[in-house]
């Protein structure tokens, strides 16, 4: 077995996307010429887009747009090649403007970008072990001004907390009403952001006190999982295989990627965290980390934490979640949802 197939297995497993046929348009006039189309292209690949006409009507012109995007305009029925390597990762929806005899009509199709990224097997080795409060089904881990905090899930005791984490002492903890189901936190501008699961809501509070200035609700019908930042704009999931952008002073979604493992779309990832410019990512039933470009989505590593099971020992732990940087000690603190433990791990190639 080849070594990236090995690593797909590792963190992927049921989620790998299943084949899906090109989509093609519904006009009965002029349609893409999709005979040549591959199944799957990678970005260093280009498109010849051509336009049917069995009808043989007198075209002028064509306008190509790429998920709505202009990209050229061509007379009569000329063919475009188009060139993929600035485009994000995951269907590319393709539409054709076609005008003939002083009318216009839509073509439609979309063909699927995927990653020519092979990911890389990471290592690991364990600084530290600390305890971690088997209670706390844990959604969000941050370091704030060299503190730990963590949000915690499930209806009625949903809650996040600021706590030593050498040895579990809590500084603070503040409950969240018994409707909500707590998510990721991130910190940005002496803001703490926090998201809920599926009621649609997020909470702004004061960094340094930790009470609430915000309410706001997602412009987007998602669910709230992961949240981090890059010191500017936030990053979210939503238990697809989206990463979301948003603004924080708006809380508006501006733009997201589709995370790819080679050719496979990575569903259901989790807690993200910012480190050294790429997106590490919890994937959602695997006990491992998938770190992420955040440019266009490719998953470039793999970090299989699986063996860290072996030293968690209350029965009731469920999935690997959390996930803080400490640029301090360059170190990575990792956990899951009711693990009686909390990891320091260093990560090399």
């Amino acid at each position: 077995m080849k070594k990236y197939n090995l690593l797909s297995i590792i963190l992927l497993g049921i989620t790998l996307s299943g084949c899906e046929d090109t989509k093609k348009g519904e006009n009965t006039i002029f349609n893409f010429d999709t005979s040549k189309f591959a199944a799957k292209y990678q970005p260093q690949e280009a498109l010849t887009l051509a336009i049917l006409n069995p009808e043989s009507k007198k075209v002028d012109s064509i306008i190509y747009y790429v998920n709505d995007k202009k990209i050229a305009s061509k007379n009569n029925l000329d063919k475009l090649t188009f060139e993929l390597k600035d485009q994000k990762l995951g269907y590319q929806n393709l539409k054709a403007l076609v005008y003939y005899d002083g009318e216009n009509s839509e073509a439609t199709t979309r063909v699927e970008l995927v990653s020519n990224v092979k990911p890389k097997l990471l290592k690991y080795t364990i600084v530290n072990t600390y305890p971690h409060d088997t209670a706390s089904f844990t959604e969000g881990l941050e370091f704030y001004r060299d503190t730990l905090y963590e949000s915690t899930g499930q209806k009625g005791s949903s809650f996040f907390r600021k706590y030593d984490y050498k040895t579990g002492k809590i500084y603070k903890q503040v409950d969240l009403d018994s409707k909500y189901f707590g998510e990721g936190i991130t910190f940005l501008n002496g803001k703490m952001y926090q998201l809920t699961w599926q009621e649609k809501t997020g909470f702004i509070y004061n960094a340094n006190t930790l009470k609430l200035e915000k309410t706001f609700t997602y412009d987007k019908d998602i669910e709230g999982w992961g949240m981090t930042n890059d010191g500017k704009y936030i990053y979210q999931t939503d238990k697809t295989e989206k990463i979301w952008k948003m603004d924080p002073e708006t809380q508006k979604m501006i733009d997201y990627i589709n995370v790819y493992s080679g050719d496979s779309k990575i569903k259901s990832i989790n807690e993200l965290e910012w480190i050294n410019g790429k997106i590490y990512t919890n994937v959602w039933q695997k006990d491992a980390i998938a770190v992420v470009d955040p440019k266009n989505g490719a998953v470039e590593g793999i970090l299989d934490l699986s063996g860290l099971r072996k030293f968690v020992k209350n029965e009731t732990a469920e999935v690997l979640n959390g996930i803080a940087y400490n640029p301090k000690t360059k170190t990575i603190f990792v956990t899951g949802k009711n693990w009686d433990k909390l990891f320091e791990i260093k990560v090399s190639e």
